[in-house]
């Protein structure tokens, strides 16, 4: 089904459709349970090598919030009749991978290093953003208006931790990295 510029597809999804789709959104809930369970792991290591006190803060704050998203992921996957199970994901590996590697190339204690933090953290921003609104739309699709609103309260609160660390950027962080 198309959907042409001014019209929406049709509700006429066939019991086929459906079942690849949802078999399409468990696997992309496997994934991202992956993505939530070793970030959680990650950002403990991300707060205790950022200078910024504030940035420390946020890495922590995003911690136990990474920790409740995985809780989140695991009762979409009940709400739907599924046993909760992580895949690996390449992509958010690739980017804790890139996170540890701006850790090897900064010096400790600089503004510099807390400047690549954030890049990377908001790179996993990113991601969980594309993640969740996808895995929402597709909840919304298959009729379950409930997961959907789960997966909204999730994709708010990682849209709200993006934009903290903007603030964080903008505010010091960038402005005195400059000058190291």
């Amino acid at each position: 089904m198309k959907a042409t510029k001014g019209k929406t597809a049709s509700k006429q999804i066939t019991e086929t459709d459906s079942a690849k789709l949802k078999e399409l959104f468990v696997d992309g809930l496997k994934d991202i349970y992956w993505a939530e369970k070793n970030l959680a792991k990650a950002l403990t290591k991300m707060s205790k090598n950022a200078t910024s006190e504030e940035l420390k803060a946020a890495f922590e704050q995003h911690t136990t919030e990474t920790e409740e998203h995985a809780k989140v992921v695991e009762q979409v996957f009940e709400m739907i009749g599924e046993k909760a199970q992580a895949k690996k994901c390449a992509a958010m590996e690739g980017l804790i991978e890139e996170a540890n590697e701006i850790l090897e190339s900064t010096d400790k204690g600089t503004m510099v290093r807390d400047c690549g933090l954030i890049m990377a953290a908001q790179k996993v921003e990113h991601y969980e953003i594309a993640s969740y609104g996808t895995l929402r739309n597709i909840a919304r699709t298959l009729g379950h208006s409930d997961v959907a609103d789960l997966l909204q309260q999730t994709l708010d609160q990682e849209g709200e931790t993006d934009h903290k660390l903007t603030e964080l950027a903008e505010a010091y962080v960038n402005e005195e990295a400059s000058v190291e």
